[in-house]
């Protein structure tokens, strides 16, 4: 990719001057090259130079601009903008029972998305197989080549840790342990990286959702085992191993009733994995069943003191919720007033402004980031001097 960006010439003026030149293009907009000249602040000959390589490389194109009849003098003006369709990104949720893609061009706009239900069941090799193959019928609908790939980032449940191995994953079989990093790059030709899907939420929300302009953001993936996502002044806080934010796992310190007996309306625990029972219980209790109503209030107020610990520990400046405890009816009040009486600084509540494709929205501007580091990267190659 720094080829891309370069031509070739790797020194280190020649990339900067290239990064800044791309810079001021990324917009979208086209502009003349005495713009560039004042955006940049380079010479005029040094913009002209860039322009060229970028240009060779496919990063740029040169397009036509109508002139005012009788108003032209001299030699007219060139015009330029970023070629976004040079490459592509893919944004990719393995969930429990949904499989998405989201692929987009270099600008991030969705050039097509393809989901489809999976069985709980499904077993981590089918699962991947499965992601594979739907990868190639996105791109085949889109008529994109696989080659034009530049990076893909994949989200899923469980701990993940940096090199894309699932530390701990109880949400899915045969997730425990799985390097889902290196079974995904064996089929592509670009960078893949693998993070929670919380995370991936969080991260999608302060880009297009509910946390647009917020800094300080916990994003809560509310389910049976709840996780969160927190972003520190706009930046994800993984933790020192990717566990961070794994809330579902706070019953463990009291040795309390895990989150499946506490929805259990016949003594027995609900299956974690039968989201379908857990919709039965919801349901009746907003039918006005009072032994499932009694079910839901205990869900939720351990729900409730699992987010409070995260923000005394963060004091962040919006919580959203998502995940399927969103749709429960009074979730946010609740939140809300007990938050105010368990922190020292009430945050703002809001729940998720976007739906299912959230995580792989999420994933979608990882691969998009990944992407604009290396292009907008100064350093040399590994191997090279400075």
């Amino acid at each position: 990719m720094a080829d891309r960006l370069t031509g070739g010439d790797s020194s280190l003026l020649r990339r900067i001057n290239a990064a800044v030149t791309l810079r001021a293009l990324r917009d979208g907009q086209s502009v003349t090259l005495t713009q560039l000249v004042g955006d940049t602040g380079l010479s005029r000959p040094t913009v002209e130079g860039v322009i060229e390589g970028l240009l060779e490389a496919g990063l740029v194109a040169e397009v036509e601009h109508s002139q005012e009849s009788g108003r032209q003098r001299g030699r007219p003006a060139r015009w330029f903008r970023f070629r976004a369709e040079a490459g592509h990104v893919l944004g990719v949720e393995i969930g429990v029972h949904d499989i998405r893609i989201v692929l987009a061009d270099l600008a991030g706009e969705v050039q097509g998305t393809h989901a489809r239900p999976v069985d709980e069941t499904l077993e981590a090799e089918e699962r991947l197989g499965l992601v594979r193959t739907m990868v190639a019928e996105v791109l085949r609908k889109a008529g994109i080549s696989r080659d034009s790939l530049w990076a893909v980032a994949v989200g899923t449940p469980g701990i993940v840790d940096r090199e894309g191995t699932v530390q701990l994953g109880t949400a899915m079989p045969g997730w425990t342990g799985l390097d889902i990093g290196a079974r995904l790059r064996r089929s592509f030709r670009c960078p893949v990286v693998i993070e929670n899907d919380a995370n991936l939420a969080a991260i999608a929300e302060h880009w297009k959702g509910a946390a647009v302009g917020k800094g300080d953001v916990v994003f809560v993936m509310a389910g049976l085992s709840p996780g969160a996502g927190s972003l520190i002044n706009g930046r994800l806080h993984r933790g020192y191993g990717g566990a961070a934010g794994e809330i579902g796992a706070l019953h463990l310190l009291g040795q309390e009733a895990t989150p499946e007996r506490l929805l259990s309306t016949t003594g027995k625990p609900l299956d974690p994995l039968d989201e379908a029972a857990v919709a039965r219980v919801l349901r009746l209790a907003r039918e006005g069943d009072e032994v499932a109503q009694v079910a839901t209030d205990r869900f939720l107020r351990r729900l409730v003191h699992d987010v409070a610990a995260l923000v005394l520990a963060l004091d962040p400046q919006l919580v959203v919720v998502g995940g399927w405890a969103a749709g429960l009816d009074g979730v946010l009040e609740p939140l809300r007033e007990q938050l105010a009486l368990f922190t020292l600084r009430a945050p703002e509540v809001a729940p998720a402004a976007l739906g299912s494709e959230v995580v792989a929205m999420g994933a979608l501007r990882v691969a998009l980031d990944h992407v604009e580091e290396q292009l907008f990267a100064v350093d040399p190659p590994a191997g090279q001097g400075r």
